[in-house]
């Protein structure tokens, strides 16, 4: 298979990998033929790429970093209790949810025995959604590159648990706002961004008042908007005085709202987004996180339709751990526009190639 932009898509194209909605139900199934109609209706719903079958690269199945099973338990768990909680009056949103704790135990238990599974842990988000479905979905990715970094740190099961629940839950003080903000699609004025900050803590003081969620998870809540040179909110902490965890999943939140499309702008590639991080090392992020994080991170994930400087075009059929910029890359189009009778692969990582390199994404 292999990634592309929904303006490329063509009727006639099978899709290859499920199109989740919102909350973690099919919209349109793997092996589905596309039409006119679907086209739209994808582009209409803010879906910005597909995987599509294709004979020359059947054998490339990009690896979610979670098995299809998990993503959806946690996104099933994490639409339940938000759309819970948007529903509540404030007064009940303030005491106690039952069981949130053990919920979330479970839920981030099997992400992390996904990712305790891998061979290696090099990322490559591939889930596709709806743009209303980003909030629950990009919880449970947030979750799981904040599980990748906690794990290439060593943390105990204690330590993982009390970030995944966190980056589960960072951004549940989201549910506080008034639903006509929350869905707001135009540009807020001063009023409204200054309400908007105030659900870190709203999100503290709810996850605090859980008798079975840690402390520290509830500052993944309080602190992810913090920056290392102390320009954040709502304390404008600086450096170590944000927890390790919420700086963690401040990096995760970035980055995953980077390469997901948004209301007002196109999704950022991952070779983008990845720079963007980098740039920001020291200022609002710790540089060594940071470093850590990329290390970890497939900069042009497995299927993705790449061009290189040379003008050819090619899909990306493997990722080298050791240069996660250098991958190889199995050409398709010549650079005068011809199609590849047979496809054959480069390998950026070989010498050979030093002078060929990916000028853009999908």
């Amino acid at each position: 298979m292999r990634k592309v932009s929904i303006h490329s898509a063509k009727p006639g194209e099978t899709i290859a990998k499920t199109i989740f909605l919102e909350n973690g139900n099919v919209l349109l199934g793997q092996g589905v033929e596309l039409t006119e109609r679907y086209i739209q209706r994808l582009i209409n719903l803010g879906i910005d790429t597909i995987y599509i079958e294709d004979k020359h690269t059947d054998d490339i199945i990009p690896e979610d970093a979670i098995r299809d099973e998990t993503r959806k338990h946690a996104v099933d768990a994490v639409y339940a209790t938000m759309s819970g909680l948007m529903e509540k009056s404030v007064l009940k949103r303030r005491t106690s949810i039952p069981d949130l704790g053990l919920t979330f135990q479970k839920v981030f238990g099997e992400i992390l025995t996904d990712l305790s599974s891998r061979r290696d842990i090099l990322v490559n988000l591939c889930n596709l959604h709806v743009l209303d479905g980003y909030f629950f979905h990009h919880a449970v990715n947030v979750s799981v590159l904040a599980g990748i970094i906690g794990l290439a740190k060593g943390y105990n099961q204690q330590q993982l648990m009390e970030l995944g629940i966190g980056a589960l839950l960072f951004d549940i003080g989201m549910t506080q706002l008034p639903k006509e903000l929350w869905n707001k699609r135009t540009e807020l004025n001063d009023e409204e961004r200054q309400r908007i900050r105030y659900h870190t803590e709203d999100g503290f003081n709810l996850l605090r008042s859980q008798y079975n969620i840690s402390l520290l998870s509830a500052h993944c809540a309080l602190q992810h908007h913090e920056r290392y040179d102390g320009t954040g909110y709502p304390r404008q902490l600086a450096d170590k005085h944000i927890h390790e965890y919420a700086q963690i999943v401040a990096i995760a939140d970035v980055f995953d709202a980077l390469i997901s499309k948004r209301p007002y702008r196109d999704s950022y590639s991952p070779s983008e987004a990845t720079e963007l991080l980098f740039a920001a090392g020291n200022s609002l992020f710790d540089v060594e996180l940071v470093k850590l994080f990329l290390q970890h991170v497939a900069v042009y994930p497995i299927a993705s339709t790449v061009t290189l400087n040379t003008g050819q075009i090619g899909v990306v059929s493997a990722v080298n751990p050791l240069a996660v910029n250098r991958p190889t890359v199995r050409i398709l189009q010549e650079p005068d526009g011809s199609p590849v009778a047979s496809p054959y692969e480069i390998d950026l990582y070989n010498k050979e190639f030093v002078s060929i390199t990916i000028i853009g994404s999908v």
